[in-house]
């Protein structure tokens, strides 16, 4: 089997490419987009559950630069088919109390 040989860059100059796409990814989308949680299956207490677990979630420190930069927001699926997904139904999980719509929710 004859495979085509393809010369990588120096250690270097990898890193550097990678930076680069990185940098290309950003100038095209300068805003992470949210991350939206449909909660669907349970009564108000299963979604006050399940908004506490996402919230526990987000105290690990792993997830600190992550959470910093990303919205994280909930809503029932009960609520996104009365109001609609842009109507301010989400809840961000590191606020649970407030309500907000997606498309005006800012970084926490």
């Amino acid at each position: 089997m004859r495979g085509r040989w393809t010369r990588r860059p120096p250690a270097g100059r990898r890193a550097a490419l990678q930076q680069q796409r990185e940098e290309e990814w950003r100038r095209r989308y300068p805003l992470f987009p949210r991350l939206l949680f449909v909660l669907d299956g349970t009564g108000p207490a299963g979604v006050e559950n399940r908004i506490d677990a996402l919230r526990a979630a987000t105290r690990d420190l792993a997830l600190f630069g992550f959470l910093h930069e990303v919205p994280v927001l909930a809503a029932p699926l009960t609520d996104l088919l009365r109001d609609g997904p842009s109507a301010p139904v989400w809840r961000p999980v590191q606020d649970p109390d407030s309500r907000v719509s997606w498309e005006q929710s800012r970084h926490p």
